[in-house]
This record gives structure tokens, C-alpha cells and sequence, in this order.
């Protein structure tokens, strides 16, 4: 009878480093870290999300984040941190924030692969979930 029994462990592959789910421009870097300042109670960061409404079916949502929740993705770039909602993960995957600001208002900017259509008034999106190849 033949021992079939490996003489060694097997090594154990490596987890595959995870990607970054977003980037931040310096504007939006500077004006993340202003809101952090200027906020009135202590906050650890800035949560992006989506939700579902308006005219093109979804749209961004950004809010005070004054906790890390356990589910929370984590991105921090530039010196600043932004949560990602753990919904919004895969529909966010590679998206450039970036915030402008002129004489008439002033917002951050998605620039996201997975949008496939907008609103004509800019306040809704339409998003896909990125493509993830194993």
C-alpha cells in the first residue's frame, strides 16, 4: 500500500492584496479634512454610500462619520479617511471623489467607471456593479 500522505505541508497561497475601492483628487482630500475640522462633534471621517431614488434610480449619498462600523470599507488617501457603506462596494470599485467648487455651489464629484447613465439634472445615477474577474 502506497502513502499517499504529503511529506510537508503545502504552503498556503497568499491572499490576493485587495484594491483600493476609491481615490481621492487633493480638492477632495483638502475639503474632507476641513469638514473634519470644522465639525461640531468629533468625527473619524466622511461615509460614501448609495441609495436607491431619483430620476435615474440611484444616487450618492455622503454623510459625518463618527464611528468606524465593523463593516465599514476603509479607505484612506491623502490623509483623510472615507467609509464605504459595505452595500455600495461594488458599485463605488474604482471611483475618483473630487470636489468643486464655484460661485453657484459647491459638491464632490464621483467619477466612477460604473455609472452607465444620469439624471438630467446631475442628482441621480444610474450604476452597475463592477466587473470582478477572479
Amino acid at each position: 500500500m502506497t502513502d499517499m500522505s504529503p511529506t510537508s505541508p503545502s504552503p498556503k497561497a497568499k491572499p490576493r492584496p485587495r484594491p483600493q475601492v476609491m481615490r481621492l483628487t487633493e480638492a477632495a482630500a483638502q475639503r474632507i479634512a476641513e469638514l473634519t475640522k470644522r465639525a461640531d462633534s468629533e468625527i473619524v471621517g466622511l461615509r460614501v454610500g448609495v441609495k436607491n431614488g431619483g430620476c435615474a434610480g440611484q444616487s450618492y449619498t455622503v454623510e459625518y462619520a463618527h464611528e468606524v462600523r465593523p463593516t465599514d470599507e476603509v479607505v484612506e488617501d491623502k490623509g483623510v479617511k472615507i467609509l464605504v457603506d459595505p452595500k455600495a462596494v461594488l458599485f463605488l470599485l474604482g471611483t475618483e471623489m473630487d470636489y468643486k467648487a464655484d460661485k453657484l455651489q459647491a459638491q464632490f464629484l464621483f467619477n466612477n467607471p460604473n455609472q452607465i447613465g444620469a439624471c438630467g439634472c446631475g442628482e441621480s445615477v444610474q450604476l452597475k456593479p463592477a466587473d470582478v474577474e477572479g
